[in-house]
C-alpha cells in the first residue's frame, strides 16, 4: 500500500497463519504454556505458612503498598503462571489455547518473522539471502513491527479498561504519574521482548541499590554539617588571622590572610571528615553486594521468562565480512557448512592496527588534559588581576569552575569524534558476526568516553598540587609556566567542584539527547503533516503510517542507555570518597531516567524487534572492572588527596595527645601550624616575586610568609628539606593504601563466596518444576491414550496386547 503522505514510499504489511507461526515456532523451540502452575509448600513450611497468614491479616488494616502497581490494571499474564515447554505440533493438545490469534503474542509473532525473513532467498546468488542485505543496499527503507495502536485513549483507562498494550504501558509505566511505582517487567518484556526487559530490570534494580549508597551518602554530608562547629582545624584556619600565606601565582596574585579561606575550609570539611573512610569502604562493598545480588535476580528473572535454558542461535555471518573474505573458505565444526574465513595474519595485524588508533586516542584525551592544565596555570594570574574583587578575591575557585565547564565542552565534542573513530576501527577490525562487531564496538566506546570522562578528575585528584616545587624552587611546564597549586584548604574543594558540575551537566545533557531531541523531531514531522493534510486526516493514518513518522532506535540498539548507566556508575563510586552526595545524584537521576527511557521507547519510537538476551552481556564485565578500579582509587582519593592521614598522623605522633592513643579534636590543636611551613620572602626567584610587598598587613613588608607542606625553615642546616613528619605522613599514607585494598578487596572476595549465583529457594523451584513437567507429561500421554482407547471401544474396534 503506497503511503498518504510519499507517493514514493510502498508499505508491506507482513502477516504469518497459524500453520507458519507453528512451524516455525517449533523450529526455534519456543517455549509456550501447558498447565498452570502448582505451588508446593514443604511441611517445614507449615509454621511459616500460618505465620505469613496472620501477617497478611494485619496487613489488610494498614494502607496498601503505594509503590506497588494495581493487579486489575494489568491483564493476566498467563505464561507466567503456567508451566513451560518447548512447542510442539504433534504434542499441541498439550498446550493451553483459548485462541490461536492471541496464543503466540505479538512480540513472539515479529520474532518468527523476522527469523524467517532473514533466511529466505530473494535472489540467485550464493549471498542473496536475508532482509538486512536488502535494508544495507538501500532495497527497503525500513523495516519494523507495528506498535498496537495508540498510546492515548479518550477513556479513562479505570472505567474503560486499556484498549491495548500499548496503552496500558503508558499508563502504568511510562506516565509521569507512576514514577513511585515499580515497573511491569512482565509486560514490557512482553511487548518488547527479553534483551529490553533485562535492561529496565537492570535499571530498576540498580536504581533500588542507590537508594542504601544515597542514605548514607547523605548521612556522611550531614555528619560533616553537625559537626562543623565542632572541627578543629576549621577553628584554626578561620582564626588564622595572623597568618599570611605566599601568593599562589606569579606576580599578580597577592598575600593572603590564611583566614580569608575559613569558607572552602569549612565546606572541604562537610565531604572529609571522619566518616569518609567508612562510606569509601562501604561504598566498595557496595559495588560488590550490588552485583552480586544482580546476579541472584538475574537468575530469578531468566527462570520467569524461561531464559535458564535458552541458547543463542548459531549467528549468521556479517555481510561485510563475507564480501572481504568469500575467496577463502573452511568448514563450519558447528554448522559443516563451507564459511569465509580470515587469515591469523590478517586478524593480528587489524588488531595491531586498531590497538594502535586507541592508544592514539587516549594521547588525544591526555593532550586535551595538558590545555586544562595550562588554562589553568594561565587563568589564575588572569583572575587575579581582574577588575571585580569578587573575581580577584576568588580567582582560584573562579578558575576551576570555568575550567570545569571547558573540560565538559572539550569532553562533548570528543565523544562525537570517538564515536566516528571507534566505528571505523571496529570495522576495520572486521569481526565475523554481530555480536562480536557489537562486543568490540561497545568496548571501545566505553573505554574512550570513560578515560576522556574521567582524565581530568584523575589530574585534579591525584597531580594537582602534587608537584609544584615550593616557593623560591617552583617547577614550571616548558620552564615557564608554574604549575597550579591547591588551595590553602587543599585539593578536595577543587574534585569536588568537579566532579559535581560534570555530573549535573552531563546528566542533564544526555537526558535532553535522550528524550528532547526525538520530542522536537516528531514534533516537527507532526507540524509538517498537520499544515499539509490537516488534523483530521492525520488521525486518520493507518498505524503503519504513523510508525514510520515515528524516530527509529538507536543504530546501535541499548548501547547507548547502557553506556550512559555505566559512566554514570564508574563517577558514583571510583571518586565517590571526595563526593559522597554522587549517588543521591545518581539516584534522582535514575528515578526520572526510568520513565524518561519508558516514554521514548512507547511513545517517540518505532517499536524495535523482539530480542532475547539471558544478561546484559559484556557490560557485566565492565561494572566488575570500575568496582575493583573504584577500590584503588578511593585509597588513594583519602591518602593522597585528603587530608585524613596527615590529620592522624599528627594526632598520634606530633599533637597534644601524642602517644596517649587518641584522636579526637582536642589532640588536633596547634595541627594547621604544624601543617605549614616558613618561607623567607627575599628568596623569592624574580619572576615569581609578587607586585605587592605585603605592608597592607602589618604596616611594613613582609619577610616571612607560609605555604602547605612539611619543610624546613630557611635558616635551618638545610634550608627547604624535607622534615621528618613529611617521611612519617608519606609511609602512613603507603601502609594506607596497602592496608585498605587488601582489607576491601578481602571483603569483596569473602561477600562473593558467601553469596551463591543462584537462590536455594529458585534451585529447588527449578528442581521440582523439572520432575513436574515430566509427570505432566506422562499423565497427558496416558490421558490420550485411555481417551483413544475409549473411542475405539465405542467404535466397535479392539486390538489385543493394548497399553496400558
Amino acid at each position: 500500500q503506497s503511503s498518504l503522505t510519499n507517493s514514493d514510499i510502498i508499505f508491506v504489511k507482513l502477516h504469518a497463519p497459524w500453520e507458519v507461526l507453528g512451524k516455525y515456532a517449533e523450529l526455534m523451540n519456543v517455549r509456550m504454556p501447558f498447565r498452570r502452575k502448582i505451588y508446593y509448600l514443604h511441611r517445614r513450611y507449615k509454621l511459616m505458612n500460618r505465620i505469613e497468614k496472620q501477617i497478611s491479616r494485619f496487613r489488610g488494616w494498614l494502607p496498601k503498598k503505594p509503590m506497588k502497581l494495581d493487579k486489575e490494571t494489568l491483564p493476566d499474564l498467563e505464561e507466567n503462571d503456567c508451566y513451560t515447554a518447548p512447542f510442539s505440533q504433534q504434542r499441541i493438545h498439550h498446550f493451553i489455547i483459548h485462541n490461536k490469534d492471541t496464543f503466540f503474542n505479538n512480540a513472539t509473532r515479529s520474532r518468527i518473522v523476522h527469523h524467517i525473513l532473514q533466511r529466505v532467498k530473494y535472489e540467485e546468488g550464493k549471498n542473496k539471502i536475508g532482509l538486512n542485505r536488502l535494508l544495507s543496499n538501500g532495497s527497503y527503507e525500513a523495516a519494523f513491527p507495528l506498535h498496537e495502536g495508540s498510546y492515548r485513549s479518550k477513556n479513562s483507562i479505570r472505567t474503560h479498561g486499556a484498549e491495548n498494550h500499548r496503552h496500558l504501558l503508558y499508563e502504568c509505566w511510562a506516565s509521569w504519574g507512576v514514577w513511585y511505582k515499580y515497573q511491569p517487567l512482565d509486560l514490557v518484556r512482553r511487548y518488547f521482548g527479553e534483551k529490553i526487559g533485562l535492561y529496565f530490570a537492570w535499571l530498576g534494580w540498580y536504581t533500588g541499590m542507590l537508594f542504601p549508597a544515597a542514605f548514607i551518602g547523605l548521612f556522611v554530608f550531614l555528619y560533616g554539617v553537625t559537626t562543623l562547629n565542632h572541627c578543629q582545624v576549621s577553628k584554626e584556619v578561620c582564626q588564622a588571622t595572623d597568618i599570611i600565606m605566599c601568593p599562589i601565582c606569579d606576580k599578580y596574585c597577592p598575600f593572603m590572610r590564611l583566614s580569608d579561606s575559613c569558607v572552602y575550609a569549612k565546606v572541604t570539611h562537610l565531604f572529609d571528615n571522619g566518616a569518609t573512610v567508612f562510606f569509601a569502604v562501604f561504598m566498595a562493598v557496595w559495588a560488590t553486594v550490588f552485583l552480586e545480588f544482580w546476579k541472584r535476580r538475574r537468575a530469578v528473572i531468566a527462570y520467569d521468562w524461561d531464559l535458564i535454558d535458552w541458547e543463542e542461535e548459531e549467528e549468521e555471518i556479517r555481510p561485510q565480512f563475507e564480501a572481504k573474505y568469500s575467496k577463502k573458505e573452511r568448514m563450519n565444526p558447528i554448522s559443516g557448512k563451507p564459511e569465509p574465513y580470515q587469515a591469523f595474519a590478517d586478524k593480528c595485524s587489524r588488531l595491531i592496527v586498531s590497538a594502535s588508533g586507541i592508544f592514539f586516542m587516549i594521547c588525544v584525551v591526555i593532550a586535551a588534559v595538558f590545555g586544562i592544565v595550562i588554562y589553568r596555570v594561565v587563568t589564575v594570574s588572569t583572575f587575579a588581576a581582574f577588575k571585580w574583587a569578587l573575581i580577584r578575591n576568588n580567582s582560584q575557585v573562579a578558575t576551576t569552575g570555568t575550567a570545569v565547564c571547558i573540560n565538559f565542552c572539550i569532553i562533548m565534542l570528543l565523544n562525537v569524534l570517538y564515536e566516528k573513530v571507534a566505528l571505523f576501527l571496529t570495522n576495520l577490525e572486521q569481526p565475523r558476526t554481530e555480536s562480536e562487531w557489537e562486543n568490540s564496538f561497545t568496548l571501545k566506546m566505553f573505554l574512550f568516553q570513560f578515560v576522556n570522562l574521567n582524565s581530568s578528575t584523575f589530574y585534579i585528584a591525584f597531580f594537582l598540587g602534587r608537584f609544584t616545587g615550593h616557593p623560591g624552587a617552583y617547577l614550571r611546564l616548558i620552564n615557564r609556566w608554574r604549575l597550579e597549586e591547591c588551595h590553602p584548604s587543599g585539593c578536595l574543594i577543587d574534585l569536588c567542584m568537579q566532579m559535581g558540575i560534570i555530573m549535573v551537566l552531563k546528566q542533564t545533557w544526555n537526558n535532553f539527547m535522550e528524550l528532547g531531541y526525538p520530542l522536537i523531531q516528531n514534533w516537527w514531522t507532526r507540524r509538517k503533516l498537520r499544515q499539509e493534510y490537516g488534523t483530521q486526516r492525520k488521525t486518520s493514518f493507518p498505524q503503519w503510517e504513523k510508525d514510520y513518522n515515528l524516530q527509529p532506535m538507536n543504530a546501535y540498539g541499548l548501547f547507548d542507555e547502557y553506556l550512559e548507566m555505566i559512566l554514570q556508575f564508574g563517577f558514583t563510586t571510583i571518586f565517590v570518597a571526595a563526593f559522597p552526595l554522587a549517588p543521591l545524584l545518581a539516584l534522582l537521576n535514575n528515578i526520572i531516567e526510568i520513565r524518561l527511557d519508558a516514554y521514548k521507547f512507547v511513545t517517540q519510537w518505532r517499536r524495535p524487534l523482539a530480542s532475547r538476551a539471558k544478561d546484559i552481556g559484556i557490560w557485566y564485565g565492565i561494572l566488575e572492572g570500575i568496582g575493583i578500579l573504584s577500590v584503588i582509587t578511593n585509597a588513594f582519593v583519602i591518602a593522597v588527596t585528603s587530608d585524613f592521614i596527615p590529620r592522624l598522623v599528627y594526632a598520634y605522633k606530633y599533637g597534644p595527645c601524642a602517644g596517649q592513643g587518641e584522636a579526637g579534636q582536642k589532640c588536633m590543636v596547634g595541627y594547621v601550624n604544624a601543617s605549614l611551613s616558613v618561607f623567607l620572602v627575599s628568596d623569592f626567584e624574580n619572576r615569581s616575586e609578587p607586585t605587592s610587598n605585603g605592608s597592607e598587613f602589618s604596616g611594613s613588608p613582609l619577610k616571612y610568609c607560609r605555604y602547605r607542606d612539611y619543610r624546613d625553615p630557611p635558616h635551618s642546616p638545610v634550608p627547604y628539606g624535607y622534615t621528618l613528619q613529611f617521611w612519617h605522613v608519606l609511609a602512613a599514607r603507603l601502609a594506607f593504601i596497602i592496608v585498605f585494598e587488601h582489607l576491601v578487596f578481602c571483603i569483596k572476595h569473602l561477600i562473593s563466596y558467601l553469596i551463591p549465583d543462584l537462590p536455594k529457594d529458585l534451585r529447588d523451584r527449578m528442581r521440582r518444576e523439572k520432575y513436574l513437567i515430566q509427570e505432566m507429561m506422562y499423565e497427558a500421554e496416558l490421558e490420550r491414550l485411555q481417551k483413544e482407547r475409549k473411542e475405539r471401544k465405542k467404535n466397535g474396534k479392539s486390538y489385543h496386547k493394548e497399553w496400558p
